[in-house]
């Protein structure tokens, strides 16, 4: 029920809804608690308490980037159960589909923001060549975990067991 009656109240629960997904959203961008509250005007201790309810877990948060990688979806599942922040994988299909189909300024753009998204985590894990695992570590500039896949250039996806996935970013959460 989306209207409940709380003794003389009236409280309308999709309002409450859309304020909370109003201080998510502003608290995902980055915006402090401080500038949550003003802006919605609401008290700091609310926003830390509605946060703290929800909390999850704490520690390092974690990006996962690799290339060329066959089993991406399973990959991503994985990913996912562990609470990784930030997945990036992709198929040697996917990899050079996404080349060929922007421009460069788009390309470089993308890439660009890519990488300032991983670079909001603590710790990246790198699969991939050695020498993209390489460059790609100067990159990011981040505790780094390289896995390599093989000598460069790969060609064709590369199998990778996801339950070595799930252990190395267990591994990192510590």
């Amino acid at each position: 029920m989306d209207i409940v009656r709380i003794g003389p109240k009236v409280v309308d629960r999709r309002k409450i809804d859309r304020v909370l997904d109003r201080i998510l959203e502003e608290r995902q961008r980055g915006a402090s608690q401080d500038e949550v509250a003003r802006k919605l005007k609401l008290d700091r201790t609310f926003i830390s308490r509605l946060e703290k309810l929800g909390e999850v877990r704490r520690g390092k948060r974690i990006a996962i980037v690799g290339f060329p990688v066959a089993n991406r979806a399973e990959l991503e599942d994985v990913a996912r159960q562990e609470g990784v922040e930030f997945t990036l994988l992709l198929t040697d299909h996917e990899r050079w589909e996404y080349v060929q189909k922007k421009s460069g300024l788009e390309l470089f753009n993308d890439i660009m923001r890519l990488i300032a998204d991983a670079r909001q985590c603590d710790v990246v894990i790198l699969l991939g060549s050695d020498r993209r695992v390489q460059l790609l570590q100067g990159l990011v500039d981040r505790d780094v975990v390289s896995v390599e896949l093989g000598p460069s250039p790969l060609r064709g996806d590369v199998w990778f067991p996801p339950e070595r996935l799930r252990n190395l970013i267990r591994q990192v959460k510590d």
